[in-house]
């Protein structure tokens, strides 16, 4: 998989931890209320080879989410076709995890196998809904199944509807097909467009209701960017027309933040030219930027159309 959807999702995991629970709830019928803690352990792990240096293999997320009581999980992102290949690397990286967290008693030794899962960014004819694993021992046989999450699979009522937030960096996947013509109809790269506002407006809606903070909403909107910038790179239509509205509202969320703090510090310290020096920073990053008009960056900081044509000389 591409580095770029690679660190988008184990960036939005790590930093956005909370936006995790939804998504194992749904994948794994579990009652998590959000009030739970959760644990990340490292994703290096080491296979040990005879006659062979040990191989690294690095998982895409390893956690634990501890309520009544403690239950791990692996959570890994595809993009690529099923092969098989991913159910062996799967494995291996199941394994390895009870390894490192085996316990030895009186010679007899215990690994406890993480809840796993994979993310599919693409789905095709041949990906299954589910992995299985059956191991034959000399004790008996075990067999379960891994859950496989189809990111295409949801549209943006279910993603917001069941606060999958987690999936809306790759939500694109969902219109990758039509990307030739959105890129020569602008009429329907309009709908795309608009489609990327509503994405924005119902974020904002959560943030004021408090069910997202600041930091949640710009990670998802700056990974979302990311992933265009990357998916769409032949698309030089569809990569400036949406990512220019991830981009700005990135700039209008560090905007926001910026001005807030200001504002309070400004109540605090009784002096509004400390806000005005924040406003004024604000607007020569945006200018800075290119993204928006001398006009909309005075209406949208609040000041002077003059004072923003004097920070751009």
């Amino acid at each position: 998989m591409g580095n770029i959807y690679d660190g988008a999702f184990r960036t939005i995991l790590n930093d956005c931890r909370q936006l995790i629970i939804p998504v194992i709830n749904e994948i794994f019928g579990e009652q998590y209320t959000g009030d739970e803690k959760i644990e990340f352990y490292p994703n290096e792990h080491f296979i040990d080879q005879q006659d062979a240096a040990d191989q690294e293999r690095i998982t895409d997320t390893n956690f634990a989410i501890i309520g009544r009581t403690k239950k791990k999980y692996h959570l890994e992102c595809e993009s690529s076709p099923p092969d098989g290949r991913m159910t062996i690397r799967l494995f291996e990286y199941d394994a390895q995890i009870a390894l490192d967290e085996g316990e030895v008693t009186k010679e007899t030794l215990t690994v406890t196998f993480p809840n796993t899962a994979v993310l599919y960014l693409r789905a095709y004819k041949k990906t299954p809904d589910k992995m299985r694993y059956v191991i034959i021992t000399p004790g008996g046989t075990v067999q379960y199944d891994v859950p496989i999450m189809k990111v295409q699979a949801y549209s943006l009522d279910d993603i917001f509807e069941k606060r999958l937030l987690l999936l809306i960096p790759f939500y694109i996947f969902s219109h990758e097909k039509r990307f030739p013509e959105y890129n020569n109809n602008e009429e329907k790269l309009a709908e795309l467009k608009a489609e990327y506002q509503d994405i924005l407006i119902r974020l904002d809606k959560l943030e004021q209701q408090g069910i997202i903070g600041a930091f949640e909403k710009r990670t998802i909107i700056e990974l979302s960017g990311d992933v265009i910038r990357e998916i769409a790179q032949k698309y030089e239509n569809v990569q400036k027309g949406v990512g220019d509205i991830m981009g700005g509202a990135l700039i209008e969320t560090e905007a926001r933040v910026i001005l807030n703090r200001g504002r309070k510090e400004g109540r605090l310290e009784g002096r509004q030219e400390g806000r005005k020096e924040i406003q004024e920073e604000t607007a020569r990053r945006m200018l800075k930027t290119g993204k928006l008009t001398i006009e909309e960056i005075a209406e949208y900081l609040g000041l002077s159309i003059a004072d923003v044509e004097r920070l751009a000389d």
